[in-house]
């Protein structure tokens, strides 16, 4: 359970000092963008596993984004800065875009709390 603790520290400590340097560059838009984020996938998560709309087999597939986006054990160690987090950033994306594939993009956007435009960027499209 420490682990656990540790890891969900590291990991909001990596993303509140991205979120940091990018505002300090003068790149606010960018940093508010980041900064809601992970509570954004959190919710579109959380979201997807509770709408009956969605298939049981892409809520393993989300279970399974949680479960390794909460974990402390990564591919990348997350105090590395940049690409400390990039691990995690993939695998959401490519669990994100694995369920716009089985389950309707509406479903999805409709679970998105955050800016459509983040949304098309995370699923790889350019039509935001």
């Amino acid at each position: 359970m420490e682990a656990l603790l540790l890891g969900l520290a590291i990991a909001v400590g990596v993303w509140l000092l991205a979120v940091g340097v990018l505002f300090l560059a003068g790149r606010r838009s960018a940093a508010r963008e980041l900064a809601t984020l992970i509570p954004n996938v959190v919710l579109l998560f959380r979201g997807l596993l509770r709408d009956p709309r969605v298939p049981r087999r892409t809520k393993w597939l989300v279970g399974f984004g949680v479960a390794w986006l909460v974990s402390p054990i990564d591919l990348v160690p997350e105090f590395l800065p940049v690409v400390g987090p990039l691990d995690d950033a993939i695998v959401a994306a490519l669990i994100l875009r694995s369920v716009v594939r089985r389950t309707d993009l509406e479903v999805v956007a409709e679970h998105w709390r955050g800016d459509p435009a983040t949304l098309s960027r995370l699923l790889g499209r350019r039509d935001a």
